[in-house]
């Protein structure tokens, strides 16, 4: 296995975090830990009211509980799990951010359809200590609702950034509408996976290596306990918010009814007995309460391939069916939300894209180029539909992801997938390539396309595109 790019250059800009845990020890077990067993913990919530949303974050570097330990990590206002900010389609965000840290930061609110200029989803903004920048987000009346989520996109220091800590979830409400009537108002649990390294008493912001022993989290808990009655269905928003690494989540004996990926509703409920979550991707899941008993949600064995990583299985939560029965109306078997299929689209251009790296796997390239935010790499018109081919001609997986507007997967190596909607991340397989549909709608500007595994964004793995009229 080789070892990915040494980080060591990044430590100075590392001294940053935001104000506003399953053992998964990769590598090995992790030690016993106080908080294992305990109640899963939903972020706190920011949540707008008519029509807007007004929220302040901090970022700085605070001494806080995570995984039942005190760490010195990366927060947004404090918070190793920081709130969640829930909005609404249509809805405006005014978020002022303060950065109180020693390198530069910004934000990224990730798979949001929003304009990504000015002061709205820009990561070509520079936030620098001791400033605050006020972001200004207007959102469209048709934004899809699902689970999204916030993160640095501080280039070439995403990664240190969000292995720090400096990460939360975005919910945009109304998914629920395009259930029956008797399960509108079912519990719902943000199931968001952290993981950090320790070095002394401080989560790891530098050398930062995929494959080291880590701590894989929920919530920023270690094997927390999720309560639910036999029958019971409930809504978990599964979100893999860490920095490098993936998750191929199985809940034991039970499948996950999948009603909308990467925020996007599905067409159609489909049932899977795990779910790859790649850096960057989300779920929004339907669960079933089981017999009384407990079972385990757990992240099975991984390879990303001969030139990757490997990740061992760990347990992530328990989950507790106990109490009295339950009997929920039966899940739709047909039409679940409306979808736009792009199969038959008529196409303004088609593009080969390229991922690729060197020997040493410390320099990654698009299309044979390193980023330079000074350099347009594609431009794009708006309101046509764009077919790409993405190809990965390296020895290991990568996790490729395009700001603004999601897209739909037309084929894995050359096979027709059916996707039942669209998405904003896709893992392309080594050696593999994906066909996809892109159609460029409501905003104009730069914005970027990029390897989600930060460590392989921050060694160049990223692009510029323009969307002109």
């Amino acid at each position: 296995m080789r070892v990915r790019r040494n980080l060591n250059v990044l430590a100075a800009a590392v001294v940053l975090a935001v104000t506003i845990a399953a053992s998964g020890h990769v590598g090995g077990p992790s030690p016993p830990s106080a908080s294992e067993g305990v109640p899963l913990r939903d972020p706190p919530q920011l949540v707008s009211h008519n029509g807007i949303l007004r929220a302040r974050l901090v970022v700085e570097r605070r001494r806080v509980e995570v995984a039942g330990r005190t760490l010195s990590a990366l927060t947004y206002n404090g918070h190793y799990m920081p709130p969640t900010l829930r909005i609404r389609p249509g809805d405006r965000l005014e978020l002022a951010m303060e950065n109180r840290l020693g390198p530069y930061t910004n934000l990224h609110v990730h798979g949001l359809h929003v304009s990504p200029s000015g002061h709205s989803d820009n990561v070509f903004i520079h936030i620098d200590p001791g400033q605050t920048f006020h972001y200004a987000y207007r959102f469209p009346g048709n934004l899809k609702p699902g689970t999204y989520w916030y993160h640095s996109h501080a280039h070439p220091i995403s990664a240190p950034q969000v292995a720090g800590g400096m990460s939360g979830i975005i919910v945009v409400d109304g998914l629920k509408q395009y259930l029956p009537p008797g399960l509108r108002h079912i519990e719902e649990h943000v199931i968001a996976f952290k993981d950090f390294q320790v070095q002394g008493d401080a989560i790891k912001t530098e050398d930062l290596h995929i494959s080291a022993p880590t701590n894989r989290t929920v919530n920023g808990q270690l094997n927390p306990t999720i309560r639910i009655r036999p029958g019971e269905i409930q809504l978990w928003r599964l979100a893999n918010v860490s920095a490098n690494i993936y998750y191929r989540v199985r809940l034991q004996g039970q499948p996950f009814q999948v009603i909308a990926h990467d925020a996007n509703p599905v067409d159609r409920i489909w049932a899977a007995d795990s779910l790859l979550l790649a850096a960057g991707a989300r779920f929004d899941v339907l669960v079933r309460g089981g017999p009384p008993g407990r079972t385990q949600l757990q992240t099975l064995p991984y390879s990303t391939g001969p030139a990757g990583n490997k990740f061992p299985q760990a347990t992530l939560a328990t989950l507790v069916s106990e109490g009295e029965s339950v009997h929920p109306p039966a899940l739709p078997t047909t039409v679940f939300a409306p979808t736009e299929d792009l199969s038959h689209a008529a196409v303004a251009a088609r593009r080969t894209i390229v991922f690729s790296e060197n020997k040493a796997g410390t320099e990654f390239y698009i299309n044979g180029k390193q980023f330079d935010m000074n350099r347009v790499d594609i431009r794009s018109k708006l309101n046509t539909v764009e077919e790409w081919t993405v190809r990965n001609d390296s020895d290991e997986e990568h996790s490729f992801h395009v700001h603004t507007n999601d897209f739909q997967l037309m084929s894995i190596n050359g096979q027709p997938h059916h996707g039942h909607g669209w998405q904003d991340t896709a893992s392309i397989l080594p050696r593999g390539r994906i066909v996809i549909r892109i159609h460029f709608l409501n905003y104009t500007g730069k914005t970027v396309l990029h390897c989600h595994i930060l460590n392989h964004e921050d060694a160049g793995m990223m692009a510029v595109l323009e969307i002109v009229k």
